[in-house]
């Protein structure tokens, strides 16, 4: 009997179907959804949801690296190009819903601290990011991180995340020129002209929409402030001009391999490459025991669920990010909005690194953005990195003086390796003092005398 159209017709259906069906069951399979209680819906959904919560960063870094010479375009390639790549990598391999992208806080260092505080070229600078994500995962690939957290007291590793946070928000209210230098005062409020009055509003209009739990609240501030400020220079006054180059380009590749990594093996750039490879440790290291807190991504043991996997995929996220031509790539916090919808699952890594994508043929149309746009945005990724400082015990005095130190000298001397330097030299100099050498451990050692090193060779 031969077969009728509609039986042809069924037949193709159901073999679309068992396909459709089959992809999903191996999605399902090899991420464990079901097992761990998500859908692939959700887990997809979880993966928009991070992403507008951190894509922010694909307009930011850019603009904070290009203060250190490297060119907006090419920096924007780099950072869509690592934010896929090492998304990508956490979602395979370690399986984890967690993003990875230059970090906030390593851009800052990268830029105001080696490249136009010590004098750093951006080359070499980005050889000081290679070497310490080689270090990074020479510790990942050994398992040591218990032997060094047990050696920096937690107070001081609060207080760093939390001076860096204050040192972004004082670049932020620079930028916008909320904040300028003053003979008499240091530093004062600029003049109340249309700049300013167009950071405010966008500033308080992102605050607001962050309050309100809004999805993407930093990457729509940046959007309205940037159609605020879009008159300025042609309406009314002000030097920030808002210029449309166009919606596409092909990537920028120019920064790619431009890496001095030779050059940045010099002692005087050790203490750079020890706080680069500590910040990007321990923030990484936090970012993994918070979220495996929120979402119950413990493995039996009660450990983060493929902790030294992701961990090792972060450290090489860092060695590639170098020669791609951006700042150190880490594990972002914002990873929380997606766990917060559901995702449990490495799927949603790759949702996020599969979205970032499209925006690495879109530089001409995020140029836009200007400094006074990106402005309110580093202003609350400062107040978001202060949330720790209510763990840190002011009540005894050995801990708190130390991470005050930190905390108010990274914005002071606008300088994170000066704040890290005074913290740990404080520390270990009380414990001297009050005779409690058993608390001091030996990287803690091997941290002050890098401190010492840093300070005599770059001032």
């Amino acid at each position: 009997m031969e077969p009728t159209s509609s039986t042809l017709a069924d037949k193709a259906d159901g073999q679309s179907l068992g396909r459709a069906t089959g992809k999903a069951h191996w999605l399902d399979t090899y991420f464990g959804v079901s097992r761990r209680g998500s859908s692939l819906k959700t887990e997809i959904l979880a993966g928009i949801a991070t992403f507008l919560a951190s894509m922010y960063i694909i307009v930011v870094n850019p603009a904070i690296l290009s203060d250190a010479g490297i060119p907006f375009s090419a920096a924007l390639s780099a950072t869509v190009l690592i934010s896929f790549m090492s998304s990508l990598a956490m979602g395979l391999y370690a399986r984890n819903p967690i993003l990875v992208a230059p970090g906030m806080g390593m851009n800052a260092l990268f830029t105001y601290t080696l490249v136009l505080g010590a004098g750093l070229s951006w080359e070499v600078a980005l050889g000081c990011v290679f070497w310490s994500g080689v270090l990074f995962a020479t510790l990942a690939m050994f398992n040591v991180r218990e032997a060094i957290i047990d050696a920096i007291p937690p107070s001081l590793r609060y207080a760093i995340t939390c001076g860096i946070g204050l040192f972004i928000t004082f670049i932020g209210f620079k930028n916008a020129g909320f904040i300028v230098g003053s003979d008499a005062t240091l530093v004062t409020l600029g003049n109340m002209d249309a700049s300013l009055i167009t950071f405010f509003i966008g500033m308080m209009a992102t605050a607001i929409m962050v309050i309100m739990r809004f999805n993407g609240a930093l990457i729509l501030g940046i959007a309205l402030t940037t159609l605020l400020a879009t008159p300025m220079g042609r309406m009314w006054g002000g030097d920030v001009v808002v210029e449309w180059n166009g919606l596409a380009a092909w990537p920028d590749f120019s920064a790619v391999m431009k890496v001095d990594i030779w050059g940045a093996l010099k002692v005087a750039y050790l203490p750079f490459i020890f706080v680069m490879l500590f910040t990007n440790f321990f923030d990484a290291l936090s970012c993994f025991m918070a979220l495996s807190e929120s979402a119950d991504l413990k493995d039996k043991n009660g450990n983060p669920r493929n902790l030294k996997r992701s961990m090792t995929v972060d450290a090489f996220a860092s060695m590639i990010a170098a020669p791609l031509g951006t700042s150190a790539a880490q594990t972002f916090i914002e990873s929380g909005a997606g766990v917060a919808q559901g995702g449990r699952t490495g799927l949603v890594a790759v949702t996020i690194a599969l979205l970032f994508l499209p925006f690495l043929f879109l530089s001409p149309l995020l140029s836009l953005v200007p400094g006074i746009a990106t402005a309110p945005a580093l202003v609350l990724v400062g107040l978001f990195m202060l949330a720790p400082i209510s763990k840190i015990d002011w009540s005894r005095f050995e801990q708190a003086f130390p991470a005050f130190l930190a905390i108010i000298l990274m914005p002071l001397t606008y300088s994170i390796t000066l704040g890290i330097a005074f913290g740990f030299l404080s520390f270990v100099l009380i414990k001297l003092a009050t005779g409690k050498l058993y608390d001091i451990k030996p990287a803690m050692w091997v941290s002050a005398a890098l401190s010492v090193v840093m300070l005599v060779t770059t001032h």
